[in-house]
């Protein structure tokens, strides 16, 4: 008698904020299943494991097994049954695996595209809306991979913002399709949720609902393609595919179409095509593991700490929290030459850099930003700026700071020298934009020299030239020993972890002319060699990912770096503030040659940045690049037009870029999409390299 073997089955959870998703998959690819159901806070209000029991629904990870069990109980399986079990959502956490069985996490951007792409498969072009975020998947067929834009942190362009206003408006969310005046000019803000809520509470009893509703639609819209819509900007005439719980209505497709021109089209099963896409990939997985290929190892590091790491502490100590009264003590911004204030014998204190030490205590920095609030600077100044105005700093005996690249900061050096009462002891050293001139580094140099003047005069001595000579020579030495340190790391399979090394931060170090930075980076480079030597015998350049970082961290954690490195296993191979690329200081001449290091130092001038970049991907053998816009974009160092400019000439090379919007110091406004992103960019790097989305198989 044949024994009948049993179709293999595949399931797909996706649990979103407001929703629970589940789809079952045959193994020849028919949905035999799909759920779609909102979801409500448990009444215990425990979000983790209570450890009464994995199913009782007292948590919500309970609650969630619950609706999973009942999905499969009408479907007649069990999870026993399964050949496969991918989850994907925003509330996916440590302990959902306690109660839903998978085999593999996939970000929601990849699951969406792989349900699209199962359904449609020439779709080139994806939005989705879902109950707290909106999401934009193209395809770039030059770059072979998909790129996608997540949006931030306003409600305006998710579910969330019409189920509120169908509420306030006391229409059944199912019904505002129908009830639309599509006809109607009725327009509300597009910019924020609060705002067009504001907007329709006030017009609502004086514009017919279907007008309200209209506008609330079209603001819905725009904000989609306000937030996430740029990646559709070079494709007109393209099919998107419109997919989520909001496409349920078909009023915001219709106004989609409206403002963008192209078709679009709401697929089968939209409201749960991340669970759709979570089930194929389930597939994939089993059949990659019946092959017997799914083996991912994982990148390891030479173990030991070495001695850098300790003289790096040692000397931060000493520079910060020196209490040395002998030494005149200096406030500095991150690009006025530290060889001059060094050779003066200065105490220093970079501004920037002390206020980023106290990044990881969490309530020092809510309290710094607590006064700096009360003074009037709101979230629209730099956080770095906030917590140095909400802070108690020691009064110095002298403050330098440079235009550019940070206005703001400039003007909150001025702001602070007259808090502490010394604005005639502050200079501002002019540092002109796109400076490349004779012109500009003479003007520089000037400005070094009057600096230097004003801190004789307050300081009551004078700059020892001989001193400066000095300071020069040991800079020129550490510059040299920190070149040698990039081209073993750019040659060599990973070495380090970026998620360390970032913070050493040697271009912005107040070490330089010292002989404390020369033997850091002595010992730096004899631990690079050592490592490389233990990663050569384990790896090849060829077979890991090399990312490199630009810009600065999130100082208050650490996760994110961590998430790249350790959990998406690709390493951070380089970060743009280790990238030493001046040409030497000439010790007889230095002021021009000080002049010439600022102009050439990238952080001045974007155009010379994106170049360092440009070139640096090809050196570095790079297959991806992260940028944190510290501010979400407000940053002069990670503005919109620089992004521009980066992502432009990334694409030329073929190398994608990852924005990663946040702020370096200020944790209230980290959106919580980041990992979302993060994992995203990664499992297109992985189908680039490897043809999946896992990782290096063996």
């Amino acid at each position: 008698m044949e024994c009948v073997v049993a179709e293999k089955r595949y399931l797909g959870i996706d649990i979103g904020s407001t929703t629970f998703k589940a789809v079952l998959l045959s193994e020849k690819g028919k949905v035999l299943r799909t759920v779609y159901k909102r979801t409500q806070p448990v009444e215990s209000g425990k979000v983790a494991c209570t450890g009464r029991c994995n199913s009782c629904g007292h948590c919500s990870g309970g609650a969630v097994k619950r609706l999973a069990l009942e999905f499969l109980k009408v479907a007649g399986v069990t999870f026993d049954d399964l050949s496969g079990l991918v989850v994907t959502g925003s509330q996916i956490v440590e302990d959902t695996r306690k109660f839903i069985p998978f085999d593999f996490q996939v970000s929601e951007v990849t699951a969406h595209v792989e349900g699209a792409k199962f359904l449609h498969p020439d779709v080139d072009a994806i939005i989705d809306c879902g109950g707290q975020d909106s999401k934009c998947m193209v395809y770039d067929k030059p770059m072979n991979l998909w790129t996608s834009m997540m949006s931030g942190v306003c409600a305006a362009g998710t579910g969330s913002f019409l189920d509120s206003v169908a509420q306030k408006l006391g229409v059944k969310i199912e019904d505002v399709a129908d009830k639309v005046n599509y006809e109607s000019n009725t327009e509300f803000s597009s910019v924020c949720a609060v705002l067009s809520a504001t907007s329709i509470n006030k017009f609502k009893n004086r514009v017919p609902i279907g007008d309200l509703l209209a506008g609330a639609c079209k603001a819905q819209a725009r904000t989609i393609l306000n937030s996430v819509g740029q990646l559709l900007l070079n494709a007109p005439g393209r099919k998107i595919l419109f997919q989520g719980g909001v496409a349920f209505n078909k009023a915001v497709a219709f106004f989609l179409n409206k403002l963008t021109g192209s078709e679009i089209i709401i697929p089968q099963y939209h409201e749960g095509m991340g669970a759709l896409g979570a089930a194929v990939i389930a597939k994939k997985l089993d059949e990659l593991k019946e092959g017997g290929k799914f083996d991912l190892a994982k990148v390891e590091y030479e173990p030991t700490r070495g001695k850098s790491v300790l003289l790096r502490v040692k000397a931060t100590r000493h520079d910060f929290f020196s209490k040395d009264t002998s030494k005149p003590l200096v406030w500095r911004n991150l690009f006025y030459p530290t060889e001059i204030l060094n050779a003066m014998g200065c105490r220093i204190r970079t501004l920037e850099t002390y206020a980023a030490l106290f990044g990881r205590r969490s309530d020092f920095v809510k309290e710094a930003l607590g006064r700096a609030a009360q003074k009037g600077f709101d979230q629209q100044t730099c956080s770095f700026l906030r917590i140095l105005e909400g802070m108690e700093l020691e009064k110095p005996d002298f403050a330098v700071s440079t235009a550019q690249p940070c206005q703001q900061g400039e003007r909150i050096f001025a702001d602070l020298t007259r808090t502490y009462g010394i604005p005639d002891r502050f200079y501002s050293l002019q540092t002109p934009i796109n400076g490349h001139s004779r012109s500009a580094v003479e003007m520089i140099a000037d400005g070094l020299a009057e600096s230097v003047s004003e801190m004789e005069k307050a300081f009551g001595r004078k700059l020892d030239p001989a001193r400066l000579e000095e300071a020069c020579v040991l800079s020129n030495e550490a510059a040299e020993l920190a070149k040698k340190c990039t081209e073993i790391r750019f040659t060599s399979p990973p070495v380090v972890r970026g998620s360390e090394a970032i913070y050493n931060a040697i271009v912005f170090s107040q070490l330089w002319g010292t002989q404390d930075l020369v033997d850091i980076q002595k010992a730096y480079l004899e631990e690079l060699l050592m490592k490389k030597e233990w990663a050569e015998k384990r790896y090849s350049i060829g077979d890991t990912h090399r990312l490199l970082w630009l810009h600065l961290p999130p100082f208050y954690d650490t996760r994110h770096l961590d998430y790249i490195e350790k959990t998406c296993n690709a390493p951070i191979v380089f970060e743009e503030t280790n990238f030493v690329g001046w040409e030497p200081l000439d010790p007889k001449d230095p002021y021009r040659s000080l002049a010439k290091k600022l102009l050439q130092s990238g952080f001045l001038d974007p155009a010379q940045r994106v170049e360092y970049v440009k070139r640096a991907v090809p050196a570095g053998q790079f297959n991806g690049v992260i940028l944190y816009t510290h501010g979400f974009g407000r940053c002069s160092l990670a503005d919109r037009s620089f992004s521009k400019l980066l992502r432009e000439t990334l694409e030329e090379a073929g190398v994608p870029l990852l924005m990663l919007e946040g702020d370096c110091m200020d944790a209230s406004i980290d959106p919580c999409s980041t990992v979302t992103k993060i994992a995203s960019f990664v499992e297109a790097l992985n189908l680039k390299r490897y043809g999946n989305i896992f990782g290096k198989l063996s």
